[in-house]
């Protein structure tokens, strides 16, 4: 059974001493806006959502390098593998019409059920196939609730990395940039009219439900040391309809956070009449 409700939630969570997204075109340093607001994209959000499902068991096809436990080498590759993905023939238009490889990609993966998903690949004959799926699940940029302070450390190294050891390399080995300390927050929704066409249902929902207090268990770095990033709240708001009470934005705009991380619960709760959230402490 597809979604029946539709659904908006909320992540409250908190940063120290970490870089929670690296900007590449910016030396890798936190993501910032131009007003200085800490920034984390919906890609990297909807990466560490991946992960935790793919932590639990559940199938993901849009897996990262450094969590692929199937071994493909592309998402071409997974698509069209007998054993993980759905063969070739799923993706061959003289086999198999889009929307039934569409249906079929959204039963196997979560992921694609969830966020959706554009399978655009050529084969031997060159004509190529590209089936664009269209997820119920959406999730916002997070931003910082106030501008942020961010720290650059150069860091060097003790060793040669190079050579037979006679002549000592430079020191220097790079910069390391981290946020001092800060609160974000993102909001997201599942739309069940959308569900109905990749057959995400109330299961898939109570399963992104469950990961998203831990979305940042398991995910250490040097650049995020265990601990410095958690969950502090996630605020789910279930409509009583497929259409919702009220729009996704006037339900965003209830929750008002401190810059410690804080809210007023009892405000919240009774902020919309008929729709009281249902508050979820973090790991």
């Amino acid at each position: 059974m597809n979604l029946k409700n539709k659904i908006d939630f909320a992540i409250v969570f908190s940063v120290k001493n970490a870089n929670p997204n690296g900007d590449p075109l910016n030396g890798n340093r936190p993501r910032i806006d131009y007003d200085g607001f800490g920034e984390i994209t919906d890609v990297c959000l909807k990466r560490k959502i991946r992960n935790r499902l793919q932590d639990g068991g559940h199938a993901i096809f849009v897996q990262s390098d450094e969590n692929k436990i199937d071994g493909m080498p592309s998402l071409k590759a997974r698509a069209e593998s007998e054993e993980y993905g759905l063969g070739r023939d799923a993706f061959n238009r003289n086999h198999t019409n889009p929307e039934k490889a569409a249906k079929l990609a959204c039963k196997k993966w979560l992921d694609v059920r969830t966020f959706g998903q554009l399978f655009a690949f050529k084969n031997e004959a060159k004509d190529g196939v590209s089936i664009p799926i269209r997820g119920p699940v959406s999730i916002q940029s997070a931003f910082s609730v106030e501008p942020v302070t961010i720290t650059s450390t150069q860091i060097t190294k003790s060793v040669s990395g190079e050579g037979d050891g006679t002549k000592k390399s430079s020191d220097t080995m790079g910069m390391k940039h981290r946020v001092d300390k800060a609160i974000y927050v993102t909001f997201g929704s599942m739309n069940p009219q959308l569900s109905e066409r990749t057959g995400f249902n109330n299961e898939d929902a109570k399963v992104i439900k469950s990961v998203l207090p831990k979305l940042f268990e398991g995910d250490a770095s040097s650049a995020r040391p265990e601990g410095s990033m958690a969950v502090k709240k996630v605020i789910w708001w279930q409509h009583n309809s497929k259409s919702g009470q009220y729009s996704s934005a006037k339900v965003h705009q209830t929750l008002q956070v401190a810059v410690d991380g804080s809210f007023d619960e009892d405000i919240l709760k009774t902020a919309l009449q008929g729709l009281e959230p249902e508050i979820i402490d973090g790991f």
